[in-house]
């Protein structure tokens, strides 16, 4: 059987996504029994992080650990990525002494590059271009609230950065239409290659009617110089009370977190009865051992 990577949604069929989300629920379910399940006992998990994280960390970690594996974190200073290595010797290297590596780093080229030496499954943890980890858990997290997505409809506020992208793929593979509310010269490059997204440069408008809302900080981490620029020109995005007021009236709230209230999203909506934010953080958990269920076991 080839060896399988988890680099974008789009390395899902729709079926392969489907079948994810229900096995991270029914995931949900055990740990929440007190079950044990331990189907990865004796396996490794190698964590390479180049960009620093709690989420992604802590819930491959704990996963592993729940799943009956082990994980290995790896910051910077504990390879040779960037430091004379080839990209592909690494990945040799820890081909032969790990079951799988998850990758969280800047250029979505490097992740790339390492599946294609790599001899074991290989997960995008976060690039610059791509988040699919965190949608597999928001996903799992509208399901659970609205059952089948076929037919409905998201908005994304603010830039169109790598969380904005998987949501495109996923509009793509689940059946939804996908709004995307931000200024012309921040919306993603490849608009025209998705038939379910959609482009508003009114916020007003991206959100009227949706069942969904969903926004992520407007300076990623390596944007920092961006911040002042980005602020100003982000403003009128903002997740308020009177911008939910538009979309539909049960319609809920997510962000990928860390959250800056004030900023992309005020107090009031994060805080709110129509934020799902903290299903949707413990939801990592349950999606990705789904997934690690899957390419490992």
């Amino acid at each position: 059987m080839p060896i399988r990577h988890f680099l974008t949604l789009a390395d899902l069929s729709a079926a392969e996504l489907h079948n994810l989300l229900r096995r991270a629920e029914q995931l949900r379910a055990v740990h929440e029994s007190g079950a044990l399940h331990e189907p990865l006992r004796g396996r490794v998990l190698g964590m390479i992080f180049e960009k620093s994280s709690t989420r992604t960390r802590v819930s491959f970690e704990a996963g592993m650990s729940q799943l009956g594996g082990n994980a290995i974190f790896l910051s910077p200073r504990d390879t040779q990525l960037g430091r004379g290595e080839p990209i592909e010797d690494t990945a040799r290297v820890l081909s032969g002494m790990l079951d799988a590596v998850m990758i969280r780093t800047f250029a979505h080229e490097n992740v790339t590059r390492f599946a294609q030496a790599a001899s074991i499954p290989v997960i995008n943890g976060l690039t610059d271009d791509h988040h699919p980890c965190q949608l597999l858990a928001d996903l799992q997290t509208w399901q659970a609230h609205r059952g089948d997505l076929t037919g409905l409809s998201a908005a994304w506020l603010g830039d169109g950065n790598n969380m904005c992208r998987s949501w495109m793929q996923a509009a793509e593979l689940m059946g939804f239409t996908l709004r995307i509310g931000c200024p012309d010269d921040y919306a993603p490059h490849d608009l025209n290659d998705f038939a379910n997204t959609q482009h508003h440069a009114s916020p007003q408008q991206a959100v009227a009617g949706v069942d969904l809302v969903v926004t992520d900080v407007w300076a990623s981490m390596g944007m920092e110089d961006e911040a002042k620029a980005r602020n100003a020109a982000f403003a009128p995005y903002q997740v308020n009370a009177e911008l939910m007021a538009c979309a539909q009236a049960q319609a809920l709230f997510m962000h990928c977190l860390p959250a800056h209230r004030g900023e992309e999203v005020s107090a009031e909506v994060i805080d709110g009865p129509q934020s799902v934010v903290w299903e949707e953080a413990e939801n990592r958990l349950h999606a990705q051992k789904a997934l690690l269920e899957w390419l490992v076991g």
